[in-house]
């Protein structure tokens, strides 16, 4: 019997294999467990150091995320969209003391060697008061807003105590244009004055900071308003000078300007003197400007239907005080007539016959009874003839005197007795199309289109001429008032105005400009009188905005005025 011997190698390594398989996959599903636990732990650990943060130090995780992606300070715009106010990264230069250790000897060189050095970089530092201000041993600024360049200048002067920290600055790109609208932002980061200071909570806030604000102004309107009142002003030796361009429609304001101007990239003393803003926060007796209001409430009222009737142009005897006129216009007058050449005494007999309550009325619809409204907090109170108006009061203030306001009551009243009657209060903010405010009625339809014809005609046949800008249709009414003083009225100081709107046919924008005691000189033909100083401004203006502003000239087109022409042709 033969025996037959069996290999058994091959099952014994088979199983090796199939053992050494099975740890090699224990130990990967080991590590596989090990990550994933590491990453869970990770990630437990982050959702617990986010939510111990949004409990706990939610402050300091905004914050640094603002530091991170958003400016400090929101950016304010015109209404196109051009920057007018915007943060910008900058140096400062501050004076430490304490830099070198020794606050007693803070300095390498004597103090005045290093003022003089500062000098050599900035020229407007004074050198002794710098060396004062270093001898003194106080930490502080000794200039903000300095370029990098000038920096590195600094720097070289080699006092460790010349320390340049970097700060975000309010940067004012088109440098005093539009200052009395903007304002500025003080050292400790405050807006004041203008925009800046209505609109401080809303340009700190992070969640609406990187959105920029657009103020209702045109940046190119706002240029030539400025330029041309800057014109007139020196061209006249007049100590000041106010403008401002009204939408009719909507209130908006697209341009307000107030001479001198200061620059909110530098508060120093000179601007701190012209911050006050002469356009929403000074008071005016605003003559003549005021005729074709007393003449709209009358027509209006009924008391003026027949535009053919003349009135008595002498001079109007009221107790001891008598009206006159500053020349002799004629005996007797029209209501055209007395617009056209200004006359007093027809004026006040106009406003005789409608009576104090209801002019009285009419000024008070207008807002001429309380302080302008608009944005800005630079609002002057009026001064306000008061609840019962007797006889004479009623007179004078039919033809402005006697009643003070802002350049701004006088633009809002001009945009309502032009735009079909309505008016709205003023604004500084963009508003969207269809969202103007509904305002309140003053004046009839048919009111307002009869004084666009008298206002057109004061621009072709009266003391407007000067501003008749061909292809525009102006029209408007001059007013030149003697600025009370001690005892009375000053005769060498006059405050002249022409208010103006455009095109008359479809008004779309009323037009101020005001002078503040402008001189008799060549360029005025040596008169102080609105109509040979702030009509020619407006005659300027009206053809630089206008195309930027969506009215381009047409010498083809006017507004009627044939059934008034034949009025003005004699009788006088």
């Amino acid at each position: 019997m033969t025996t037959i011997a069996i290999n058994s190698g091959p099952t014994t390594g088979h199983g090796a294999l199939s053992t050494v398989r099975k740890r090699a996959l224990d130990m990967a599903r080991f590590r596989v467990l090990w990550v994933a636990l590491v990453f869970g732990l990770v990630a437990v650990a982050a959702i617990v150091r986010i939510g111990y943060l949004g409990l706990s130090d939610g402050t300091v995780r905004t914050t640094s995320l603002e530091d991170a992606l958003l400016p400090p300070r929101g950016e304010l715009t015109d209404r196109n969209g051009s920057p007018l106010a915007r943060a910008f990264p900058a140096y400062a230069l501050w004076y430490n003391p304490k830099a070198m250790g020794d606050p007693s000897d803070p300095l390498v060189k004597s103090p005045r060697e290093v003022a003089t050095a500062l000098n050599a970089i900035f020229p407007e530092l004074n050198i002794e008061v710098t060396a004062e201000k270093l001898a003194a041993g106080r930490p502080g600024y000794l200039r903000r807003r300095v370029l990098p360049e000038d920096a590195n200048r600094v720097m070289a002067i080699g006092e460790l105590s010349l320390e340049m920290p970097k700060e975000t600055d309010r940067h004012y790109p088109q440098g005093s244009m539009a200052a009395h609208v903007l304002g500025y932002v003080d050292a400790e980061g405050a807006g004041q004055v203008g925009m800046e200071q209505v609109l401080n909570d809303r340009l700190m806030d992070p969640a609406l900071r990187g959105q920029p604000v657009p103020l209702s102004i045109d940046m190119r309107a706002q240029g030539a308003l400025e330029d041309e009142l800057r014109s007139g002003m020196l061209a006249t030796n007049a100590m000041g000078a106010a403008g401002i361009v009204l939408d009719v429609d909507t209130g908006e304001i697209m341009a307000l300007a107030s001479l001198p101007e200061f620059d909110p990239n530098k508060i120093d003393a000179d601007g701190v003197k012209n911050m006050f803003n002469r356009v929403t926060n000074q008071v005016y007796e605003l003559g003549s400007t005021f005729k074709p209001l007393t003449v709209a409430a009358a027509i209006d009222a009924g008391t003026v239907r027949d535009f053919g009737r003349r009135y008595n142009a002498a001079p109007v005897e009221v107790g001891r005080f008598k009206i006159k006129d500053s020349h002799f216009i004629g005996n007797h007058l029209n209501v055209a007539e007395t617009l056209i050449h200004s006359s007093n005494t027809t004026t006040a007999r106009i406003a005789d016959e409608l009576g104090a309550a209801r002019l009285r009325r009419t000024m008070i619809d207008l807002g001429m009874n309380e302080r302008p409204y608009v944005e800005l907090p630079a609002r002057g109170h009026p001064i306000w003839p008061g609840d019962n108006w007797p006889r004479l009061r009623n007179m004078t203030v039919s033809y402005g005197h006697g009643i003070a306001v802002t350049p701004l009551h006088l633009a809002s009243a001009y945009a309502a007795m032009v735009n079909g009657g309505v008016w709205r209060p003023a604004t500084m903010h963009k508003i969207a199309p269809g969202a103007a405010p509904k305002g309140r009625r003053v004046f009839k339809a048919s009111t307002s289109s009869r004084m666009r014809q008298l206002l057109r005609m004061i621009a072709v046949y009266g003391t407007g001429k000067n501003a008749d800008a061909p292809g525009f249709r102006v029209g408007g009414k001059t007013g030149s008032a003697e600025k009370p003083g001690s005892g009375g009225y000053r005769k060498t100081s006059l405050v002249s105005t022409f208010a103006a709107a455009f095109p008359m046919d479809k008004p779309r924008y009323v037009v101020i400009a005001m002078l503040d005691e402008p001189k008799g000189t060549t360029a005025s033909s040596f008169q102080r009188t609105a109509a040979w100083n702030a009509a020619p401004i407006v005659g300027k203006l009206v053809p630089r905005i206008g195309p930027i502003l969506g009215v381009r000239p047409d010498t083809s087109r006017d507004i009627d005025m044939s059934d008034l022409k034949p009025l003005i042709s004699g009788g006088r």
